[in-house]
């Protein structure tokens, strides 16, 4: 079985400071990788870097996804091969309604794989079935992006956009960050009903009670722009108990 993901003595960072110092990561299909680390330490970076996000720079290290490397495309290209990036603070885009923006998103992949538009029977038909699954409301889908939603709303809309693009790898960064516990669970039960044998998930975040719900394979700590540990759920518990003196 080959790797979804296998990041190989990354160094990167942003305006001449370096902040990933030879990371070593490897997801593989079905698997839920959570990355956890102090502020500063390059969880964000890793995401950024890994999708492809400007103003970075990569000195070394190889990034390689589904056996290609990624480095050279840009982000939109990375996003069609299959990766999907949930933001911490999800942005907003006004005038544009949930359905034509995951019209255009869904289309974009077809094109992409050489495909033909989505019929719009068929289009609403999936939007049906992926707001069921996740628990959206059926009012969602004429609102614009994001447009006047609360924190919770943000988080659980960008679950139903990674259910409609049925991405072979998602990265969740900091998802959890300002829900209350009824949104956490929400969320978390949203990406639970997602995971397969097929797809991977890396969930970064700084506390454990996220994974009381999504519950992950691997738990890897960051410290200093590396993985020092990697164990399995019991690692984030010993994390939450002693803190990060634990890898210093």
């Amino acid at each position: 079985m080959n790797p979804i993901l296998e990041i190989k003595n990354l160094h990167a960072g942003i305006g001449g400071k370096e902040i990933l110092k030879g990371l070593n990561l490897t997801v593989n299909p079905g698997e839920v990788h959570a990355i956890m680390g102090p502020n500063g330490t390059g969880k964000s970076t890793l995401a950024n870097i890994i999708t492809g996000r400007e103003g970075y720079e990569v000195t070394e290290g190889e990034i390689i996804f589904k056996a290609k490397d990624i480095l050279s495309l840009d982000p939109e290209e990375r996003a069609l091969e299959g990766i999907f990036l949930g933001f911490q603070y999800p942005v907003e885009i006004p005038g544009v309604s949930m359905t034509n923006f995951m019209k255009a998103a869904i289309d974009a992949k077809r094109k992409y794989k050489g495909l033909d538009p989505i019929k719009p029977g068929e289009f609403l038909k999936m939007m049906r079935e992926k707001q069921a699954l996740v628990d959206i409301p059926d009012k969602i889908k004429n609102r614009s992006v994001n447009e006047g939603f609360s924190g919770g709303e943000k988080k659980k809309n960008e679950i139903f956009q990674m259910a409609m693009l049925d991405p072979d790898l998602a990265i969740l960064d900091e998802t959890d960050s300002g829900l209350d516990i009824d949104a956490l669970r929400s969320v978390a039960e949203g990406v639970n009903k997602l995971r397969s044998k097929d797809n991977a998930f890396i969930v970064i975040t700084h506390y454990q009670r996220l994974l009381d719900y999504i519950v992950p394979d691997i738990v890897h700590i960051m410290y200093d722009g590396k993985i020092v540990k990697s164990g399995d759920k019991e690692l984030a518990l010993e994390l939450e108990e002693k803190g990060y003196k634990l890898v210093e």
